[in-house]
C-alpha cells in the first residue's frame, strides 16, 4: 500500500471522527462541569424542586440566585444527615447578607430557615 493511500485512509477516518466528536459536544449542556464541592452542591440544589417553608419571605427566583452565587458553609452543614443532607448557604438576598438553611433530599430541596447577618 502506497503512502498516499495510507494518508488518504487516515484523513477519511480523522474527518469522520471529528464530525462525530463535534456532534456530541454540541449536545452537551451549556453549564460547565463543577470541579469543586461548593459548585457541585449548588448545582444539585438548583436542579431539584424547591419547597419553601411558609414563614420564609423570599421567592423561588431570589433563592435560585443565592443557589447560583452563594457559598456553602460546610463547617455549619450536616452532610451526613439521613435521609436529607442539611446545608447552610451564605449569600445576598434583597441586598442583605443571609444564611439559608436547606434540606437536600433526593427529589426536592426544602428551605428551612433564612437568617440575616
Amino acid at each position: 500500500m502506497s503512502i498516499l493511500k495510507r494518508i488518504g485512509y487516515y484523513s477519511i477516518g480523522l474527518s469522520i471522527g471529528i464530525v462525530i466528536v463535534a456532534f456530541f459536544l454540541k449536545k452537551k449542556e451549556t453549564e460547565a462541569f463543577c470541579y469543586f464541592p461548593n459548585c457541585r452542591v449548588l448545582k444539585d440544589l438548583r436542579s431539584k424542586t424547591i419547597e419553601i417553608s411558609p414563614e420564609i419571605i423570599a421567592t423561588k427566583e431570589e433563592l435560585t440566585k443565592v443557589f447560583t452565587d452563594g457559598n456553602v458553609l460546610f463547617a455549619k452543614s450536616d452532610v451526613k444527615a439521613v435521609p436529607c443532607k442539611i446545608y447552610v448557604i451564605e449569600g445576598d438576598l434583597q441586598g442583605k447578607k443571609v444564611e439559608i438553611t436547606v434540606e437536600n433530599c433526593k427529589e426536592k430541596v426544602i428551605v428551612k430557615k433564612v437568617e440575616t447577618q
